[in-house]
């Protein structure tokens, strides 16, 4: 079984609108939404986490603890942080970091929560997959940055110096990404991008969550046929 998890319902709402065979499955968490189906010929769970690493990270724990998916996947919206990205395409994860972390005071990298480290791994078999289907859907691979503080023009600027590899940017990635990494499950990232960070004079900057997160269902779905 493949575990879906989206921040938001607006985000899920793609997923589940491609179920086949679907049915609402029973959550302990205050909020949290979850269907089961067929999804890109697999058995697939969908489940909604809330906004924010907090969030995210308590909805995935159980998760993954109560279903032990073979893949867990991060989808649904974030923001386009490299300048080569454009509205409503997607970026796939190598790796996750905690953007907004800084302990550079006593010796961490920045982006290193302590004792953790600096990049939270991916799929290396979901990641072999994207590298190689990218070039032709126009998927940008590379590290997203989460954390509870949104990228914009003011701060930009600072991020895309410190993370010079970093593609996008959400509030829940990273978070899922530690939870799986510390039981085992393989994860990805695969999002798309509903707003840029610090866009130019004169750029198209946004667009709706229902396509930005349609264009993520389309990914995860190309992603899981091929892996």
């Amino acid at each position: 079984m493949r575990l879906i998890l989206t921040a938001m319902r607006e985000e899920a709402a793609p997923f589940v609108d491609a179920l086949t065979y679907s049915s609402k499955v029973a959550t302990p968490f205050d909020g949290m939404l979850a269907w089961r189906g067929t999804f890109a010929g697999q058995p697939v769970t969908i489940a909604t986490t809330g906004i924010g690493l907090a969030a995210a990270a308590s909805v995935a724990a159980w998760a993954v603890t109560q279903w032990q998916p073979a893949l867990v996947v991060s989808g649904g919206t974030c923001g386009g942080l490299a300048s080569q990205t454009r509205v409503a395409e997607v970026v796939v994860a190598d790796s996750t970091t905690y953007g907004t972390a800084d302990a550079t005071e006593f010796g961490y990298e920045r982006g290193q929560v302590p004792r953790q480290p600096v990049r939270f791994p991916v799929s290396e078999r979901a990641l072999a997959v994207a590298r190689e289907l990218a070039p032709s859907h126009g998927w940008h691979v590379g590290r997203i940055l989460s954390g509870d503080t949104f990228v914009t023009a003011r701060n930009v600027a600072d991020m895309r110096e410190a993370f010079p590899d970093a593609v996008g940017t959400d509030m829940e990635s990273c978070a899922i990404a530690q939870v799986c990494a510390s039981l085992g499950a393989e994860f990805i990232s695969v999002r798309g991008i509903s707003d840029l960070c610090g866009p130019e004079a004169g750029a198209d900057f946004h667009v709706g969550i229902d396509v930005a997160a349609a264009a993520s269902r389309d990914a995860v779905e190309a992603l899981l046929r091929a892996v």
